[in-house]
């Protein structure tokens, strides 16, 4: 059997999950999804009760897509669905998780690496975040909850974005992608997403393509420069002022990138990122990176989740390609400087 697609979707409360769930519940979309919520809520569904177990409930909705609560456990879940999938009692493609509005994506996700029966059946596609536009500010503020699930998020919705500003709506995305520039972002109106754009995204996968916006960060620290610089001589710059807004947020979710024109060597790099990993890992929300390594013609593509990572052999670089490593680190409060002087050391001697 073919690994089943899991799909993990997050958000603060009231961003819009439950919109976007209930279209992929009703929707006529032809796909045959198992939808895994925390919990039902006041709402009835409509639909007949498929099987009742002692923990969970699993309806089947007439568009082919199967509902399930969790009573207990995401893993016990999980495995009873795989197991209804196998015997032939229950029949869909793929899962769509929802977490609670105040969930740490982190555990949903290592859930998937963590237990053998569970990986040996499921492949994480990605996780998608809902941000509420109008009140987003004001949730990083004050909830890391909210910090992490868009450190977490390979594909970022930003929804009620009608009931702002577009300035507002501008400073907001800036915000998000210095906590995660690897997320595309994009608006959406009362879960009016074509489903093409949440499944099958592959963003947690392995593959050859590190989703950071290469240029975002480099653009920004020359922007502050230009700022610092402008305020010692007394300019006023008030668009550049709006446009640096996130500035006044000392977010503890931020991202860096980091890179290498030397290849890497192997040993080096696996020890010093298994120190960093046995000390950090549970402030490390993500990090990716395509690597040059010594020793092979081939891309290293490596990637994890707190103390989880895994890396894998990519294609050949291109004959005219760059062999430029690149990492990209999201945490909490991680300390750059002491990752690049450890990176750097573990660099081939030019």
């Amino acid at each position: 059997m073919s690994l089943i697609p899991a799909t993990i979707l997050t958000g603060f409360l009231g961003s819009g999950k439950t919109t976007l769930l209930k279209r992929v519940l009703h929707e006529s979309h032809g796909e045959k999804i198992a939808v895994i919520e925390n919990e039902f809520g006041e709402e009835n569904i409509d639909s007949d009760l498929l099987v009742t177990e002692s923990k969970e409930q699993i309806l089947q909705m007439s568009n082919g897509c199967v509902c399930c609560t969790i009573r207990e456990d995401l893993r016990d879940t999980l495995r009873l669905l795989a197991a209804k999938k196998r015997k032939g009692l229950l029949d869909f493609e793929r899962v769509v998780i929802e977490t609670t509005g105040l969930a740490d994506p982190g555990p949903v996700v290592q859930t998937f690496f963590m237990d053998d029966e569970i990986a040996e059946s499921y492949l994480v596609d990605s996780v998608i975040t809902l941000v509420d536009a109008k009140h987003a500010n004001e949730q990083l503020d004050t909830r890391q909850e909210a910090r992490r699930q868009v450190g977490f998020a390979d594909q970022i919705f930003l929804s009620k974005t009608d009931l702002v500003s577009e300035q507002d709506k501008d400073a907001l995305i800036h915000r998000l992608k210095h906590m995660n520039p690897r997320a595309p972002i994009r608006a959406v109106h009362f879960g009016e997403v074509p489903l093409k754009e949440v499944l099958d995204l592959r963003g947690f996968n392995l593959n050859d393509k590190l989703d950071v916006d290469p240029d975002f960060l480099k653009a920004d620290e020359h922007e502050h420069e230009h700022h610092d610089h402008e305020h010692e001589h007394g300019h006023e710059h008030g668009e550049h002022c709006a446009h640096l807004h996130h500035h006044h947020y000392d977010d503890d979710v931020k991202s860096f990138v980091f890179r290498a024109d030397r290849p890497f060597d192997p040993a080096k790099l696996e020890d010093f990122i298994g120190a960093i990993v046995n000390i950090y890992g549970p402030r490390m929300l993500r990090y990716k990176g395509v690597l040059a390594m010594k020793g092979t013609e081939r891309k290293v593509i490596f990637q994890g989740v707190h103390q989880l990572m895994g890396s894998d052999l990519g294609p050949e670089w291109g004959k005219n390609e760059p062999r430029q490593s690149r990492m990209v680190f999201i945490g909490i409060d991680l300390p750059k400087d002491i990752f690049f002087q450890g990176l750097e050391q573990c660099l081939v001697p030019a």
